[in-house]
């Protein structure tokens, strides 16, 4: 019987699974390193250090993210900035994205705590999901660059009002936006 090679490309799919059930909160190298069938001594050798391990994890799940966004995104660009925001709404209200977010709110507040891991991380999200709307705004978006930040930004707002059970006035927000 041939024992399957452990790499950082075997072991993240193992650890994202982890930590998409179980957040960011207490995360110790133990737990990770059972959850991918090895040692936590391994994870150090094929990643460094906890951070650089963390990093390429949440790194992983935004690619992981966004490829979940394109599969469940209907095929083609946004016909308004708008509609690009509310098709996102939509898309993510679905109980399978219901990981991701509570993955984003460990993540969000630790950057609130100034963690420098998870604001580097944060920062590569973002720029992550940024290229993404961008890509999916209308071909004829005057401006995709500003009109993805603010699509970006109307997002990130109603889903944190949706995080704390007030999703109508985010719906309410993006409805009232002309065009956006």
């Amino acid at each position: 019987m041939s024992k399957t090679r452990l790499s950082r490309e075997s072991l993240l799919p193992l650890i994202a699974a982890h930590v998409l059930e179980h957040g960011l909160a207490d995360l110790s190298l133990r737990p990770l390193a059972k959850a991918a069938g090895t040692s936590d001594r391994m994870l150090i050798y094929h990643f460094g250090n906890k951070d650089q391990l963390v990093a390429a994890v949440l790194t992983h799940l935004s690619e992981m993210f966004a490829g979940a966004l394109d599969t469940a995104f209907p095929q083609g660009r946004a016909i308004s900035r708008r509609a690009c925001a509310e098709q996102v709404i939509a898309v993510t209200a679905d109980p399978a994205f219901a990981p991701f977010f509570r993955l984003w709110w460990d993540i969000v507040s630790g950057c609130a705590r100034g963690d420098d891991a998870y604001l580097r991380s944060a920062g590569a999200i973002m720029d992550r999901l940024l290229d993404w709307v961008e890509a999916h705004l209308p071909a004829n978006d005057p401006d995709p660059g500003a009109g993805a930040r603010a699509v970006l930004t109307v997002i990130e707002g109603a889903q944190m009002l949706a995080a704390v059970g007030r999703a109508e006035i985010g719906s309410g927000g993006i409805a009232g936006l002309p065009g956006l």
